[in-house]
């Protein structure tokens, strides 16, 4: 608690500061402290079960989502984590079929060293099992992302994954809202920004797009419940990490923790473009996808119980799995920190 206490004391004095550019300028001109995002992925994903058992899911619901199909592309908006794809290749090879496959991965992500890495890996793991694939890095943020990068060709099956990080395109100048306390915290608010990607995305029809989100809410334009809501998921977070702890490095506990200040400070100190860490509940996203033209379809997890039991006796225990109206929620005791869903079109349906 008194580490999440000084992230927090951290947040609210950097949003004080902010008041006065110059001087923020000015302590920050050494610039702010470095923090690997894409290590601090590796060990999240390492010390935590979440991650593993969302794969899982995910892993299973795709193959199922493309069951038949000759020609598999799936788009990943941006995580790029080997510990999905490597054993989804798998997945495809075991799964067998008559007749020749082909496989292709886009990746979209500003981390081109990264990408290139990822490319590697999954291009030789094709190879050693013999499928047609192809590798198709975009060096791009989703706010830059448009169809044409996408290479998407006719025929091919379409798939997306999106893990922790739709919720950026939720970013816009609110900062009148914020000024004036406008929306409550548990309205959903158009987006033009988000309803524009959510309208190409249904335009090329994918068979099933994946989505994993932090299961809270610190989109509102109020501060305060942007700080309550923050106070009550990070100090979960918080908890699991240290339930961890025996498992972790004290560097690789300070990086992912570094990464999750990060997160608290852009929550709290943020506003307008600049806040990114727009999380949204699972009720809220179904609302936003459910007036896009989506509709949720079923997530293949009964056969995953051995993934479901390693989860909840992970560590000393805490963690469990429970469902939500369609989504599956990762839960540390009977609080919710993260929902994973499935969608498709339903004019492809």
């Amino acid at each position: 608690m008194q580490r999440l206490s000084a992230r927090f004391a951290s947040a609210l004095a950097a949003r004080l500061v902010k008041r006065w550019p110059g001087l923020y300028k000015a302590l920050n001109n050494g610039g702010p402290v470095s923090c690997d995002v894409d290590r601090a992925r590796s060990v999240f994903s390492r010390a935590l079960p979440c991650l593993s058992f969302a794969y899982a899911v995910i892993n299973r619901t795709l193959i199922q989502a493309v069951s038949g199909e000759r020609e598999i592309h799936v788009i990943d908006l941006g995580f790029g984590d080997p510990k999905l794809w490597v054993p989804y290749i798998r997945a495809v090879a075991d799964n067998g079929c008559d007749g020749p496959l082909c496989l292709k991965i886009t990746c979209v992500s500003r981390n081109k060293e990264a990408q290139e890495s990822l490319g590697a890996r999954l291009v030789k793991e094709a190879e050693s099992l013999k499928i047609s694939f192809q590798f198709n890095p975009v060096n791009a943020g989703l706010r830059e992302l448009t169809l044409d990068m996408l290479q998407i060709k006719t025929g091919e099956a379409l798939a997306l994954t999106s893990i922790l990080g739709l919720h950026v395109l939720l970013a816009e100048d609110d900062r009148v809202d914020a000024h004036f306390g406008l929306r409550r915290s548990n309205e959903v608010k158009e987006c033009k920004r988000m309803n524009k990607f959510l309208e190409m995305v249904k335009s090329i029809g994918p068979k099933a797009m994946l989505l994993v989100e932090q299961e809270s809410n610190h989109n509102s334009s109020r501060l305060v419940d942007r700080f309550v809501e923050g106070l009550h998921f990070y100090s979960a977070l918080f908890d699991s990490v240290d339930a961890a702890f025996g498992g972790l490095s004290r560097p690789d506990r300070t990086v992912l923790e570094e990464m999750l200040g990060k997160e608290i400070e852009n929550i709290v100190a943020g506003e307008g473009m600049e806040r990114e860490a727009r999380h949204e509940r699972y009720s809220m996203w179904a609302v936003r996808l459910t007036r896009a033209g989506f509709r949720p379809i079923r997530l293949w997890y009964e056969v995953m119980e051995e993934a479901r039991r390693a989860v909840e006796n992970y560590g000393s225990g805490g963690f469990k799995i429970a469902s939500q109206k369609g989504s599956l929620m990762i839960c540390w005791h009977d609080r919710p920190i993260y929902a994973v869903s499935a969608w498709n079109c339903i004019s492809f349906c």
